[in-house]
């Protein structure tokens, strides 16, 4: 009788569900927001993909992408099961993952921004494997935040507001932004005691992007000095390029509270005072949507918020 009872819901899953084939497939276009990406990514044609959407949508009788010459996006309808689809298919990967523990790690792709992931998460990979045995991470690292969101993730680091459609977002730590330089360059010249003298000295600056990244003239302006002639030793594109020419010594950067902890604490870099501030917006863990936010999820904020050993 209950061999007969499975029988019956077997054919009936399969009669309401006609293909997990276009199920997958319409998971990795949605996710990847690209017919031509999730192909690649599946290893068949477009044309194959685009088939196994159509046929879901008459299948449906709904219409789950809002297609035009500039793109596609899903509809309501197509967030509702992609929702759906993606968080069953992250119970299935993680109920694998636990009876394969014993034979490999799982694996948790975790996206960031390149500054942040030099400064704050490779200081930290040593003491990972003492509270996460089990897992093994795999950085995607982009220049700005605005690129993490067209990449595969578990869970994301960004900056801003905190307010995204497209995952569920936890407050990692607020920030704060100041002058730094490196000791070697203190010892050369005179530690500015004002605003203008600071103007004044030699400014590494980087450039501001649509995130919230702020360079010199949006930071003096947050104090009050609008417009001021700065002097400028050096001007990047990346962060990361301003953090590193302070350090040795080629003058005074802005410095990411967050991100210049450990530089601080082993002193190659000096923070000037008191000049600071105190942006409204602040790091955020954000998990996409469709995905859990799991045990060793939460462990990696825990981890991401410690000072580095």
């Amino acid at each position: 009788m209950k061999n007969q009872e499975t029988g019956i819901k077997q054919k009936g899953y399969r009669r309401i569900v006609p293909s997990m084939t276009a199920l997958l497939q319409f998971e990795s276009v949605a996710r990847l927001n690209s017919f031509t990406q999730a192909a690649r990514e599946l290893g068949v044609t477009q044309a194959a993909v685009s088939k196994q959407i159509k046929m879901l949508e008459e299948n449906f009788g709904m219409q789950l992408f809002h297609r035009s010459p500039r793109g596609i996006q899903l509809t309501e309808d197509g967030h509702e099961l992609f929702n759906t689809i993606s968080e069953s298919l992250q119970k299935i990967a993680t109920v694998f993952d636990r009876k394969n523990q014993g034979a490999r790690k799982k694996e948790l792709v975790l996206g960031t921004t390149a500054a942040f992931s030099q400064f704050r998460v490779l200081p930290r990979l040593a003491n990972l494997s003492e509270m996460l045995p089990n897992v093994l991470l795999r950085l995607s690292t982009q220049m700005f935040t605005g690129d993490l969101r067209t990449h595969e993730a578990d869970l994301e680091v960004r900056y801003g507001n905190g307010y995204w459609g497209d995952g569920t977002a936890s407050l990692l730590f607020e920030e704060e932004i100041f002058p730094v330089c490196s000791p070697d360059w203190l010892e050369k010249n005179r530690r500015p005691e004002t605003l203008e003298e600071l103007a004044g000295s030699d400014l590494l600056d980087a450039d501001s992007t649509s995130e919230g990244w702020m360079n010199w003239q949006g930071w003096f302006r947050e104090l009050g000095l609008n417009t001021p002639k700065l002097n400028y030793a050096l001007r990047c594109n990346v962060h990361t390029d301003n953090v590193l020419a302070a350090v040795h010594g080629f003058g005074i950067a802005l410095g990411w509270g967050r991100l210049v902890e450990d530089s601080l604490a082993s002193g190659e870099l000096v923070r000037l005072e008191p000049f600071v501030v105190r942006p409204t917006d602040a790091y955020y863990i954000v998990v996409p949507n469709g995905r859990e936010t799991t045990a060793e999820i939460r462990a990696i904020t825990q981890w991401l918020q410690a000072k580095a050993p």
